[in-house]
């Protein structure tokens, strides 16, 4: 018999009951620089910041990887299979 396959449950209260079917229990490298990318072209653009930036401002890519860092962004990926099957999945269950 094949041993079970294992699920992520997410760290989060709020999400307990929350698993991933699709893709690996975590970002992609991929998903993460698509993230950062538009985040930091939000916040080029005026947007303001989701955490505090003490210290001084640093620039919106590294204010980006901060909000992403510290579970800030109201973010959720979709996942989708070559069947049509798609999941939205939040950050905080992947990060």
């Amino acid at each position: 018999m094949p041993p079970a396959k294992t699920v992520k449950k997410t760290r989060h209260a709020a999400l307990a009951d929350f698993e991933i079917k699709i893709g690996p229990p975590k970002l992609t490298r991929f998903e993460r620089a698509r993230i950062i990318g538009a985040r930091s072209l939000q916040l080029a653009m005026g947007a303001p910041a989701f955490v505090s930036l003490e210290g001084g401002y640093r620039g919106p890519i590294e204010t980006a990887m901060l909000e992403l860092e510290a579970d800030a962004l109201p973010i959720s990926i979709r996942r989708s299979l070559p069947n049509g099957n798609t999941q939205d999945i939040p950050i905080k269950a992947l990060t």
